[in-house]
């Protein structure tokens, strides 16, 4: 009689493997035996939930268990289980290629996974239960993220706010590069005004799910770009050995006039425009860092549509000095490469991409020069923004 296999998620998820590991058992055929909730707060990339207990039945057989004991919430337990489990059989296996093998888990690789992987075994699929359920593949993902982040090269795009660094890596990308994008994995833009609306930001072990994800796709012997954002990006936060890597990595700050930028961000950022309401209430968050007197101020440039205005001022009194500061703190003047942009169009930034495509960091003596040795100019405010950057060991 066919019974489930047991795999461990060390050899699971082997670094040694990371380039095809995470595809091995196909995109429909990783299980998550969790309830919904559990799901919801992290889960094994490209899985799919069958929750053979629903949030509320599994709420149940835990209070049982506390109340009544282990025999109780079991025999309770399992008249759910085999319930749920026929419905999920009757709704989702036709989904499953029987050629093609199933990886099962739960909280611990216990009684949950352990049912459900049973049932398929005996219908005759191929499938392993994973040792240590989700616990064991998140002691994975946390042993090996410090690893990832010292394997790989990181080139770091820096720049004050809309100076088209998410732009930018994506037009990196298009060119072929490598790019992390942790702004798109954390579901933020890293400020105040940078919520999705669309797009609530994962729990910070989703987060860390989702980083591990893509660092281990990486080809070690290409750089990686990626954008120079805060410790804290909205609600998720940087682990701190890829953190402290960005930090020792090669930057390429972009230096945009205050003006380009303005327009930029109001092509970028149309739902705060849109939504004046939801604008004021986030503008309120900044009391504390503007003042009085400058809240009043650009509370009157949104009252009477003056967009730019409002743009502009916030940028030079709240996000151009914050952004200095925290730059200033982490990354030291000898280790940034300063490249000025005229325009943030789709044909600058390509250009700029392919460019940059072929750089090798230069040394400190070159400073002030692009690649390919030419002459970079400065417009003199950004400048003059830029001179003095010193080194700390944190980023806020």
């Amino acid at each position: 009689m066919k019974e489930p296999l047991h795999l461990a998620a060390a050899d699971c998820f082997a670094l040694a493997h990371a380039d095809h590991t995470q595809e091995l058992w196909g995109k429909a055929h990783v299980i998550d035996a969790r309830s919904p909730g559990e799901f919801e707060e992290d889960h094994l990339p490209s899985a799919v939930n069958w929750p053979v207990l629903n949030n509320a039945q599994r709420i149940l057989v835990g209070t049982l268990h506390r109340a009544e004991g282990a025999f109780a919430a079991r025999r309770t337990g399992a008249a759910l289980v085999a319930r749920n489990i026929a419905t999920l059989l009757e709704t989702h296996a036709n989904a499953l290629d029987p050629r093609l093998p199933l990886l099962v888990y739960c909280w611990r690789g216990g009684q949950r996974s352990g049912a459900l992987a049973t049932v398929l075994a005996r219908i005759g699929y191929r499938v392993a239960v994973l040792e240590g359920g989700y616990k064991g593949f998140r002691r994975e993902v946390i042993r090996q993220l410090p690893l990832l982040a010292a394997r790989l090269r990181f080139r770091v795009v820096a720049g004050r706010t809309g100076s088209g660094k998410t732009a930018l890596l994506a037009q990196l990308r298009s060119h072929g590069q490598q790019v992390l994008d942790l702004e798109a994995i954390a579901c933020h833009r890293g400020s105040v005004l940078g919520a999705d609306p669309l797009s609530p930001q994962p729990s910070q072990r989703a987060f860390e799910t989702g980083l591990w994800s893509a660092l281990r796709r990486f080809d070690a012997r290409v750089p990686v770009w990626v954008e120079a954002e805060s410790k804290r990006i909205g609600l998720c936060t940087l682990p701190d050995p890829l953190a402290d890597a960005m930090r020792g990595s090669p930057c390429l700050l972009l230096a945009v006039a205050v003006e380009v930028r303005t327009n930029f961000l109001l092509q970028e950022y149309p739902f705060w425009i849109e939504n004046a309401q939801a604008l004021h209430a986030a503008l309120l968050r900044l009391q504390p860092l503007l003042g009085s007197a400058t809240l009043q101020a650009l509370q009157a440039m949104l009252a009477c549509h003056a967009y730019q205005d409002f743009v502009r001022r916030l940028l030079q009194v709240h996000y151009d000095p914050l952004y200095d500061r925290a730059l200033k703190r982490n990354y030291p003047a000898h280790a940034l490469r300063v490249l000025s942009l005229e325009q943030l169009d789709a044909a600058t930034l390509s250009r700029t991409a392919q460019e940059l495509g072929a750089w090798d960091p230069l040394p400190a003596s070159a400073l002030g020069t692009e690649p390919g040795g030419k002459s970079l100019h400065l417009d003199p405010a950004a400048q003059g923004a830029h001179e003095g950057i010193g080194h700390d060991a944190t980023f806020e």
